[in-house]
């Protein structure tokens, strides 16, 4: 029998023995009467009944055919009425969207037609087929949950980019993202959907309705008295926004939710889904029945059981079944119909997956008696089933859905000759599927069941005066201690069934980095490195491509998934080798950054871009690596120095060395919207490399290989005989010890790349979850207290403000269910120490690359920006419950990241701007907190006096905002008047956030003052051209000050109505507090060593004190002349400006001013005739200092706050792009 597939007629195997009549038990088959009782037992038939059954004919295989083929006949449909077209409904089979006429804007649709995604403001498509009379259903699978009207229209609907379907007469939309219907107005209607969804829409064209269900529950009757009539047909319909993306099914695959009385728009294939039933029927006799050749009959059996033996009968049998039964698997309705539900009910019984061998043989099966091309369609349209199903499943309780789908996923890969085949061509090419490792967050907590696992809901109810949770709470009462662990025993319940999701989760991962599985060609965890490494290339050279770019909530949970599964495998390969480190302590070689073993795509290097890197330092890679790079590969990779002479590289090369080919091209790539995955394909560069063994004798010159990532092989990675694989060109520098498998070092490079490609940017957006409850739980808090304020004769305002109390804890038991998901699923103690083993890792690996001197530069930059975004991750992110203080080896790893900030932030090998001012703003960031600042205290001390002596180089030529800011932060509580946090007149206000680095209390450094102190004094030229920059800078921002203040004063003085740009008071407020900073560093400077002004031996001491008194009499002339352009300024608090007062400069410049009088009276009164000249503006700014102190200490008394305030100003904190200004 030939059958068709891909357009071209295969051949299919011929498994009919031809002796089986002649001499049946000399090849095995059984003796002709219990053959007949096998095949008629197998192969029953419906007209037969049990007294016909001794009149029945003897069966053999030579008539099974035929039998075959009369059984599956029966009850087929005649061929005419198959293809009679359906009334009611107009169009073709199969039913798709329409992308040649039928759609407004832009949209990428996908390959199969029934996927979309919007890309442009609000584009519309409609389907091929349309009804008139009758009752129709369709579904939509949402993947993403903005802004989509989803519905029906007629032909005349005509779309723009404002109006789409429910926006015109005769077109109505569900809106479950706005939560409205539309039909030219719109009402409230239904409820909000999520990703994961799946929305059915009904309409019934008898009774003029339309319907919409959420997840199979009926939303209520949308819209009634639709139009209908002769010239009017409806067709399914929809409008997305930007990026939003949905798929289709009009009955190309079973509905998930079918409605009784609805029918799909699409015919469902009866004729072969009944012979599938019965086709997989027969195969259930085959595996229940047992054949007893001594005592020559038949005996039932366990199917479980059942066992692939090779018997002759029971093969051919199979064999004529999957004639059949095979063509009928490479089409996706039968697969999830008939095959998806067969394997599921395999696993209804529980247990684990290692009890249910059928599924293996019946696999063996598949490969046995179909051709390749059927099992590789019948695999790849299961896994496509599964995936579908996992994803658009609803949460419920026990996660009996998401648990069902993925254990059935984990017992087909374990099948190794179906998993190596899925992973080479399915799960990374035309999968998403990341999507299986994803724990979708429910949006509505009722449908859920998070009611019935967290019955009792708490919140925080103890804040400071900022809004934030007492880190001291107060005594808390019984009823809040009982309702706190009951949430806290709900909590844990949840969290034990999500981990049995990712426990399943992990196991599938665990087979896919299965190393030892190579009896079937390579093994798959070499396949499934290639394939991961082109999955990071998709996200990491595609940003903004929606099609190839992988949702950032899938990326944190794969990332979880497989640094667990990475670190067990790793953990396991170090029980076999003792030698090897362990995962606690693993890191990333530095070989892998130049040998050219790992492509890194267009990544940036701390050093810039890659071919300048081979060209500037191919000499060291040649001493520290034995590494010599070819000329040619310069050229071929480096399209700016394609003019550079071919010669002079060539004379420089090292005899011997191998000239390698140009890098390969890179042809155009495909990819689906929905499902499908980019194709793109990458040369790694091509470098010749020597063996790096060091003996005395000369080391041995070697060819090396260089392949696309997709052709590399085992060895290409691990190495053999005396070849390191991936980590060819050991540095002398770097310990010749095994560390682990190579593949999974370069698996943790990439969990590191994913981490710093979305990963962090997520766990920053998952936060506001959290921030919602303590707004609401703030909320709640004062409506009580006014609730208890509320004077008994003020019903109606009793009655409102119980009204909005019930809303608050309405909206407070919502969210704090949702926080106890997002708190299991995202920030839980497991998943902190996921994240704190990253940052462990990138610091050892930032080392170890360290270690290497110049070649250092070819480490990518995302190591640095992991390790800064990780620390900022735990410290910010992760629950209070879980604190950091309790990781272990806290303290050390916060000293290690100190000093590499305190190293790296002026390393001239690292020339990047953008990393660059990342690590001067991480290391802004590390002095304003009191245990991050005493790691930085404890790194060595050469180290310290090396990070101030980069802080304290001019400020000209660099980004000098941010140091200037460090060195603010390492004074502040020492100086005059400077102990504030924020600063008295702001004091009323409430910082937008209390947690920014500015807005913490003071910690100065006294030892870290010390260094500045002994720099300065010991390096007289050093400290001359760090204090001109200062007064310099000083000079430049008060100036820029006060033209821009000129420019607002003139312009709120005009009698017109003026609106003042607010990015040019933005820009005023940072000139004014750059000039109170720069005035802060003058007094520490002042006060820490004086002798730079006062000691005349120094031969700028003089001009130095010139200097600063010109610039702090022009300060005082313009800030304490009364009524002056200033105060007049200042008295128009227009917002923006909030910082812009006379204390904060006033306090700096009286502080300078009382140091040097003080100072320069124990020089035996060399600065007499200074001191009055300045006595008069000194005595004002003291006096007026204490009116703002005054009004300052009157507003904390009124907010009970003391002396000591608790915030700060934002205009004090160093900002990045003041340098602009």
């Amino acid at each position: 029998m030939s059958s068709k597939g891909g357009g071209t007629a295969l051949t299919r195997r011929n498994y009919r023995l031809s002796s089986d009549t002649d001499k049946p038990r000399s090849t095995g088959i059984v003796n002709e009467k219990l053959l007949s009782d096998y095949l008629h037992h197998v192969f029953p038939s419906t007209k037969q009944g049990p007294a016909l059954a001794s009149l029945r004919k003897p069966l053999g295989f030579q008539d099974l055919g035929a039998h075959l083929e009369r059984l599956l006949s029966e009850g087929e449909p005649a061929e005419e009425s198959r293809d009679q077209p359906v009334e009611g409904r107009l169009g073709p089979q199969p039913v798709v969207l329409d992308h040649t006429s039928g759609f407004e804007g832009l949209l990428f649709v996908d390959d199969d037609l029934l996927g979309v995604i919007g890309h442009s403001n609000f584009s519309s498509i409609r389907a091929t087929t349309c009804v008139y009379k009758g009752k129709w259903a369709y579904e939509v699978l949402i993947s993403s949950q903005g802004l989509m009207q989803i519905g029906w229209c007629t032909l005349n609907c005509r779309f723009n980019q404002e109006e789409g379907v429910g926006d015109t007469p005769d077109s109505y939309a569900y809106d479950g993202n706005r939560v409205r219907k539309w039909n030219v107005t719109t009402t409230n209607y239904g409820k909000s959907w999520a990703a994961g969804d799946i929305v059915s829409c009904l309409i019934d064209l008898d009774e003029g309705t339309i319907t919409f269900c959420l997840n199979g529950q009926s939303l209520g009757t949308a819209f009634t008295n639709i139009k209908t009539g002769p010239g009017v047909a409806y067709f399914p319909a929809i409008s997305l926004s930007f990026k939003e993306s949905v798929a289709f099914n009009f009955g190309s695959r079973p509905l998930r939710y079918p409605v009784e009385g609805y029918l799909p728009l699409q015919n469902p294939p009866t004729a072969d889904l009944m012979k599938a039933h019965k086709l997989l029927g027969y195969i259930k006799n085959v595996l229940a029945t047992a054949i007893d050749t001594q005592e020559e009959k038949l005996l039932e059996k366990d199917c479980a059981v059942w066992r692939l033996h090779g018997e002759p009968t029971v093969l051919v049998t199979l064999a004529h079944i999957f004639n059949h039964f095979a063509p009928l698997m490479c089409k996706v309705y039968l697969v999830e119909d008939v095959l998806m539900d067969f394997l599921l009910g395999i696993l209804e019984g529980g247990g684990s997956v290692d009890e249910h061998p059928l599924i293996q043989q019946l696999l063996d099966l598949f490969w046995l008696l179909m051709e390749d091309y059927e099992v590789n369609e019948c695999l790849k349209q299961l896994m496509m089933s599964l995936l579908r199903a996992y994803r658009f499943s609803p949460i419920i309780p026990d996660l009996g859905f998401q648990i069902h789908y993925l254990r059935l996923t984990t017992a087909i890969l374990r099948h190794e000759k179906s998993r190596k085949y899925l992973l080479s061509n399915v799960l990374f090419d035309v999968l998403r599927s990341v999507v299986f490792f994803y724990v979708k967050t429910p949006l509505r907590v009722k449908e859920a069941g998070l009611e019935e696992l967290i019955p009792t809901t708490w919140w925080p109810t103890h804040f400071d005066k900022e809004g934030k949770d007492e880190r001291e709470p107060k005594e808390e009462s019984a009823d809040e201690r009982l309702r706190r662990r009951a949430y806290e025993r709900g909590c844990q319940r949840l969290k034990k069934r999500i981990e049995v999701v990712e426990e399943l989760q992990v196991q599938i991962l665990r087979l896919l980095l299965n190393n030892k599985d190579k009896t079937t060609g390579e093994a798959s965890r070499y396949i499934f490195l290639n394939k991961f490494r082109k999955f990071l290339q998709e996200n990491a050279s595609n940003r903004g491509h929606p099609t190839a770019l992988c949702p950032p909530e899938y990326m944190v949970c794969f990332l979880h998934r497989l640094i667990t599964a990475v670190r067990s495998c790793w953990d396991e390969g170090n029980r076999k080798s003792p030698g090897s480190i362990s995962s606690e302590d693993a890191y990333v070689p530095p070989q892998l950054f130049y040998n050219g073993k790992v492509d890194y795509f267009d990544l940036q290097r701390l050093g810039g871009l890659l071919s300048h890197l081979k060209k500037t330092l191919k000499d060291d890679l040649a001493s520290k690596a034995n590494i010599i790079i070819d000329p040619a590969e310069i050229q071929t990779t480096s399209m700016d120095d394609l003019d550079e002479d071919e010669e002079s590289g060539a004379a420089q090369r090292p005899f011997g060395a191998a000239a390698m080919g140009g890098a390969l091209a890179r042809p155009s790539w495909l990819s689906s919207p929905t499902l499908g995955r980019a194709n793109r394909f990458l040369s790694t560069a091509a470098v010749s490399l020597m063996t790096p063994r060091r003996p005395l004798t000369q080391p041995e010159k070697v060819k090396v290989r260089t392949l696309a990532v997709e052709q590399r092989t085992e060895e290409d990675i691990e190495g053999s005989h005396g070849n390191d694989g991936l980590l060819l060109g050991r540095p002398l520098e770097e310990p010749d010890q095994p560390i682990a498998d190579k593949s999974l070092l370069e698996i943790v490079d990439g969990i590191v790349m994913m981490y710093n490609l979305s990963v962090h940017q997520q766990l920053g957006k998952m936060v506001v979850v959290s921030d919602d409850v303590h707004e609401y739980a703030v909320a709640l808090k004062d409506t009580e207290e006014k609730i208890a304020r509320c004077p008994a004769r003020r019903a109606d305002i009793l009655e409102e403000l119980q009204k909005s109390q019930k809303v608050f804890a309405e909206k407070l038991n919502h969210l704090s269910r949702r926080l106890a998901w997002i708190n299991a699923t995202i920030y839980s103690k497991e998943k902190m120490l996921d994240v704190y083993w990253l940052l462990c890792v990138c610091i050892r690996t930032i080392e170890h690359a360290d270690n290497t001197g110049s070649l250092f530069a070819f480490a990518p930059e995302f190591y640095l920006n992991v390790a800064m975004n990780a620390y900022s991750a735990l410290k910010n992110y992760f629950s209070p419950a879980n604190s950091m203080e309790e990781l272990p080896g806290y303290e050390e790893t916060l000293t290690q990241l100190a000093a590499i900030l305190a190293k790296h932030f002026a390393d001239p090998r690292i020339v990047g701007t953008d990393i660059k001012d990342s690590l001067m703003q991480a290391l802004a960031s590390y002095v304003c907190y009191p245990q991050s600042l005493r790691a930085v205290e404890r790194i060595p001390e050469e180290q310290r006096v090396a990070m101030m002596r980069n802080l304290l180089a001019p400020y000209e030529q660099r980004p000098w905002a941010q140091t200037n800011w460090i060195l603010v932060r390492l004074w502040r509580g020492c100086g005059f008047g400077y102990r504030y946090t924020r600063l008295p007149h702001l004091l009323k206000t409430k910082p937008e956030d209390a947690n920014l680095p500015s807005l913490q209390k003071p910690c100065p450094s006294l030892l870290l003052q010390r260094h500045m102190a002994e720099l300065l004094s010991m390096d007289k030229d050093m400290a001359a051209s760090f204090l001109n920059s200062v007064l310099n800078q000083l000079n430049w921002a008060f100036s820029e000050f006060i033209g821009m203040i000129q420019e607002i004063q003139q312009a709120a003085e005009r009698p017109e109505r003026n609106f003042v740009d607010t990015r040019q008071l933005k820009v005023c407020a940072t000139c004014f507090d750059l000039s109170v900073s720069l005035l802060r560093v003058l007094e520490m400077t002042v006060t820490l060593v004086p002798e730079i002004f006062l000691d005349w031996s120094r031969p700028s001491a003089e001009l130095l004190l010139r200097r600063l008194a010109q610039l702090l009499n022009q300060v005082l002339n313009r800030v304490t002349a009364e009524k002056n352009l200033f105060d007049r300024v200042v008295n128009l608090r227009l917002p923006g400006l909030e910082s812009v007062d006379h204390y904060p400069i006033l306090v700096a410049v009286t502080g300078i001013l009382v140091r040097i009088l003080v100072d320069g009276d124990r020089q035996g009164g060399l600065l007499l005739p200074w001191k009055r000249k300045s006595s008069k503006p000194l005595g004002w700014s003291v006096g007026r200092r204490r009116q703002s102190e005054r009004r300052g200490i009157s507003e904390g008394n009124k907010r009970k706050d003391g002396g000591r305030q608790t915030g700060e100003s934002e205009g004090d904190e160093g900002k990045p792009d003041l340098e602009k200004g």
